[in-house]
């Protein structure tokens, strides 16, 4: 395990980072060991409803509050599959265990338990991820690219998107409006 281990953290992008895939984003890290990191990022809702996702699954809902909710551009590796943090974590295939209570799975069982209203809980479904070679992420949080702090569930699940940045960055102390875009180094 790296020293550095992010995993169930939040990346918060400072307001400096302007790589189009980052700026401005909150990425919940599924897991960072010594090969890399892996993460999904929560704030960046698609045009794309997961009614339309089921549809190309061939599966079948009639709930609105399923077929209604955003599906979010969780980074740009693999955005043709799809991504869905979850909890509680249960027992999907193709599932990774963050914590006791979250998981991300990338099962076509977990949709289609969301299409019949027998999937978890609390639901994030994203196509893509974000993804960092050895060394890759703490070279970056070197350079003050991100701001990092403990995931807040009620956050991913439940904060309107347009807020995820600024209530990541609130959670961790820091007013993310008032920093400046100039780095420095001691």
């Amino acid at each position: 395990m790296t020293a550095l281990d992010l995993t169930n953290q939040f990346l918060i992008a400072m307001p400096a980072l302007e790589d189009p895939n980052f700026a401005r984003t909150v990425t919940y890290v599924c897991a960072h060991n010594e090969e890399g990191a892996m993460g999904i990022v929560i704030n960046r809702p698609l045009n794309i409803e997961l009614g339309e996702v089921l549809t190309q699954m061939k599966l079948e809902s009639e709930d609105p509050a399923i077929i209604t909710r955003p599906v979010f551009q969780g980074g740009p590796v693999h955005r043709d599959r799809g991504f869905i943090i979850h909890r509680p974590a249960g027992d999907w295939g193709s599932t990774i265990r963050v914590t006791d209570q979250i998981a991300i799975s990338t099962s076509r069982e977990i949709l289609a338990a969301i299409s019949k209203g027998t999937g978890p809980n609390d639901m994030l479904v994203a196509l893509g991820y974000a993804g960092w070679g050895a060394g890759q992420l703490e070279h970056e949080m070197a350079q003050n690219a991100w701001l990092s702090g403990p995931a807040n569930l009620d956050i991913i699940f439940n904060a309107p998107p347009e807020q995820r940045w600024e209530r990541a960055a609130a959670h961790v102390g820091i007013d993310i409006a008032r920093l400046s875009n100039d780095v420095g180094h001691a």
